[in-house]
């Protein structure tokens, strides 16, 4: 069986506290966008492997143990122990490290796709506890529709957001943030309007309201993305932000207006959905 694990943008990010577990309480809108990964799951009468893993298109670093799709298979097998040995491969599209959520997108589909071809009958809630464990920002992909998350990311409520009359232009400039780094440039505080707010609100007000907080300190250290962002501006951009704590940045532009990757030049990677 084959599936297409979709990424995301945040639209705002607010870090409101430290707790007390290491994590940070958050505020965000996470929005689905159509740039996809492809996933194959086949089972197999192999005893001696009960995963076995492969991936194809962008290179995949790091210990494969420690790939989501490989833990989720684990975190199952766990509560499912007659879950029957399986083939696994991932054609990686998404890029990495770019707050696009790409891994965890793939972690979930895999819980999703076990759950599916095998009759495990989890529900939608027990299929969001399971990726909550995975990721802070993995139980988003479960529903793949907007929602406004608190928490770490796993409290969700449904946000009516439409972007559908856009068109969302992704640049990702290939540079590597660092999460732990990102947060250490933080000073956590609440804002006086919420960013479920701002986003029921006009798209024109965005530009002057809808706030990143990680952008101020990544553009400061990586005035490239900076650039870009304000390039996205100067080509029509209704809007423009740096999604989670980067690298990537996402534009809106209106429906109608004719785009194409040489816009917005050749140095880096540019998806137009």
């Amino acid at each position: 069986m084959i599936v297409f694990p979709r990424c995301k943008i945040n639209l705002g990010l607010s870090i409101t506290a430290k707790r007390a577990d290491g994590y940070h309480e958050l505020k965000t809108v996470f929005y689905p966008v159509a740039l996809e990964d492809i996933l194959e799951i086949i089972s197999t009468n192999d005893a001696l492997n009960e995963i076995q893993f492969s991936n194809s298109g962008l290179a995949v670093p790091g210990d494969q143990t420690q790939n989501l799709c490989v833990k989720a298979y684990h975190l199952l097998k766990k509560d499912f122990p007659t879950l029957p040995a399986v083939k696994m491969h991932l054609h990686k599209n998404i890029p990495m490290g770019a707050g696009l959520g790409g891994g965890s997108s793939d972690g979930t589909a895999v819980i999703k796709l076990l759950n599916q071809q095998f009759n495990l009958g989890l529900n939608n809630h027990q299929l969001v506890d399971y990726a909550s464990t995975l990721g802070s920002d993995c139980a988003f992909f479960v529903y793949e529709n907007a929602c406004h998350a608190t928490g770490r990311g796993e409290i969700l409520q449904t946000s009516n957001c439409d972007l559908s009359n856009y068109q969302i232009v992704l640049i990702h400039p290939g540079i590597h943030i660092s999460t732990a780094w990102a947060f250490s440039q933080l000073t956590p505080q609440n804002k006086s309007k919420s960013i479920a707010e701002i986003v029921a609100g006009p798209i024109t007000n965005w530009k002057a309201e809808l706030i990143n907080d990680f952008e101020a300190p990544i553009i400061s250290a990586n005035p490239t993305i900076g650039e870009i962002k304000q390039m996205l501006y100067q080509q029509g951009a209704i809007y423009a932000s740096m999604t989670g704590s980067g690298s990537s940045i996402f534009g809106l532009f209106p429906k109608h207006q004719l785009l194409n990757k040489q816009m917005f030049g050749d140095q880096f990677r540019v998806d137009i959905i």
